[in-house]
This record gives structure tokens, sequence and C-alpha cells, in this order.
């Protein structure tokens, strides 16, 4: 383990015990005031972090849209690849079927698609023809079975140009709405940018505090329910795989769209996180939710997957002892929190 490998476990230990210190709530970062004494600005700030929370919290919907829309286009460009190749090999196919039955075509015509008695009576050699009599019957049925297969292949083809279309339609279609989810992220965190860009270096200060005081408020909330007390699941070995993954990125920034190596947002981060311990994963907070197996709460161990906000619109890998790793939203960096530092929908279990 190198210096900077040693420091990052070192660092994640201080803050995991920090978080999970039994009996003992979080203290603010900066004390609340008495109501008499509550500076004014508090007010607006907590407005201010409000709306920012709201800001953020759509762009998050819209980037899962966006990460949706990304993994429909590129397995419809898939489907479209496959259709291709199916198209060249059928058309080979057809070819080859025409060739066959021009030549077949042309050796009746040779024999002037005369009746087989007529035939008979005047061949130069009639038991020659009869000889080859079961020849031709059974070059009859080939006749009859290449054109069935010619009508058949086709057929095939019309119906794969069809798909073909059907498919680029879609693409379009999803394109359009990947464009549409890209134009609401930008406008939500251009909007946010805009109104932090407002505020004086104090109320910048002032607002990470109030931030990190609703975190460590519901953080604090949730462990004196006493459920880390019931939380006993040890980490599979996929799941230790992914948590080192994981734990590997915190300080990278998080990005909307983004799956590594430099960046990430907060799905990306879970499903390359699931990939490099060989089991891949949805690529969306919504799409875990949907596609993988529900865990309860107090059944679940590192490794597993928190869903949070009733939109299913974040997600963040458990680690244990009560803290998540995650890539929170823009501005921030991947790191670690509180488990119950946000809303929780549900756990799923990616190798369950």
């Amino acid at each position: 383990m190198g210096a900077g490998e040693r420091r990052l476990v070192v660092a994640a230990a201080v803050c995991v015990a920090v978080l999970t210190a039994p009996g003992v709530a979080f203290a603010s970062p900066d004390p609340t005031p008495s109501a008499s004494s509550t500076p004014a600005p508090d007010a607006g700030l907590e407005a201010v972090r409000a709306k920012l929370d709201g800001l953020y919290h759509d762009a998050a919907v819209a980037t899962d849209s966006y990460n949706a829309a990304e993994e429909k286009a590129k397995q419809q460009s898939a489907a479209i690849v496959d259709l291709a190749k199916k198209i060249v090999e059928g058309q080979k196919k057809l070819d080859d079927l025409k060739q066959r039955a021009g030549a077949a075509a042309a050796a009746q015509y040779r024999t002037g698609g005369l009746p087989d008695a007529a035939q008979l009576l005047l061949s130069n050699d009639p038991q020659g023809f009869l000889d080859g009599a079961g020849r031709v019957v059974e070059g009859e049925r080939a006749a009859k079975g290449l054109i069935t297969e010619l009508t058949r292949t086709q057929q095939d083809l019309q119906q794969y140009a069809a798909d073909a279309s059907e498919q680029w339609q879609r693409l379009d279609a999803d394109r359009k709405a990947k464009d549409a989810a890209r134009k609401r992220i930008k406008e939500q965190i251009a909007a946010a940018e805009e109104i932090e860009s407002r505020l004086q270096a104090k109320e910048k200060e002032r607002l990470a505090a109030l931030e990190q005081q609703a975190a460590y408020q519901a953080q604090s909330a949730w462990l004196g329910t006493g459920i880390l007390d019931q939380i006993k699941g040890a980490a599979s070995a996929q799941g230790k795989q992914a948590v080192q993954f994981a734990t590997q990125q915190i300080g990278k920034p998080y990005e909307w769209g983004a799956e590594g190596p430099l960046s990430y947002d907060c799905s990306g981060l879970t499903s390359q996180a699931w990939l490099s311990a060989g089991k891949p994963i949805p690529r969306t907070s919504q799409e875990q939710w949907k596609q993988l197996k529900h865990v309860d709460i107090k059944d679940m161990r590192p490794g597993d997957l928190i869903i949070y906000f009733d939109d299913a619109s974040h997600v963040a890998l458990y680690i244990g002892d009560g803290a998540i790793v995650h890539a929170p939203r823009p501005g921030r960096t991947v790191t670690i929190a509180g488990a119950g530092s946000m809303p929780i929908l549900g756990v799923v279990r990616p190798d369950a």
C-alpha cells in the first residue's frame, strides 16, 4: 500500500469514526445561536440552501434521464449494426439463390419444358432417360425448395429493413430526449451556479456550514433510531472490491454523465465500482432501484447501494459502520458521508 493509499484509509477511518460514534449526537459545525441572537442573513441563506437543493435535485433527475437515453442509444446503435450485418449477409444469400434459380431455369429451357412422356418418346436413349427420371423428380423438389428459400430470404430482408428503420426512429427519439435532458441539466446547474456566484465569501462559508449541519442532523437522527445495532452484514468478496474501487475515487470531481476515470456522477460511480468487481449493473440510479434486488436496511452490507429520495434520483455505495461513499453534486467531489444524511428510499444488492 502506497503512502497516498494509507492516507486515504486513515482519512476514511477517521471520518467513519466521527460519523458512527455510539451515543454521540453530531455537533453543528457552527453552534446554532438562540432565536434572539440569530443573525438575519441565516434565514436568507436557508432559503438559498433550499433553492440550491431543489435545483441540484432537479439536475440529478435530468442527469438520470440523460444517462438512460444515452444507454438506450448505445443499445439501439448496436442493434442497428447487427441488423445491417444481417442485411448484408441476407443480400449475399439472396444473390446466390437468384443465381441458382437462374441456372435451374436455364436448364429447364434447354429441355424445352416438355412433359416427361414427350421427352421419353423423343429421347435417343429411353433407358438413360428412365434412369434419370428419379433425378429429375429430385431436381424438381430442389427447385421448389430453392424458390421457397428465395421467398423466405426476401421476406427476412424486408423484415430486417423494417426493424432497422424502427430502430433508427427510436434512436432519433432517444437522441432528442437526451438533448432535452442535457439542456435541462445545463439550465439547472447554471441557475444554481448563478445563485452561488452572488454570495460573498463569508456567505458561502456559512452556506457550506448550514449544508453540513443539515446533513449531520439527519445522520444523527438516523443513528438515534439504533439502526446500527441491527446492521451486522459482512461484505461479499465482490462487495469488498466495489468498496475498494469507490473509496479510491475519493477527491475526484462530480461531473454529470461521467463514468470515470477522472470524474463521476452518482450512478456513474456505483456502476463502475461494481463493474470493477466483475458485476455489470444498470447505469442509472432509477434502473438500479428497479432492477436490482431490494434488501431491508437492517440486512444491508458493505457494497450494497443505498437509493435516495422518492424518485430514486441519487445513489451511494454503503461502506459499513453507517457511512457511504458517493458523488454528491456539481461543485463537489467524491466523498464519504453519513448513510442517513439524505432521505433513504431503500437498499439494493448488486450481487444477490
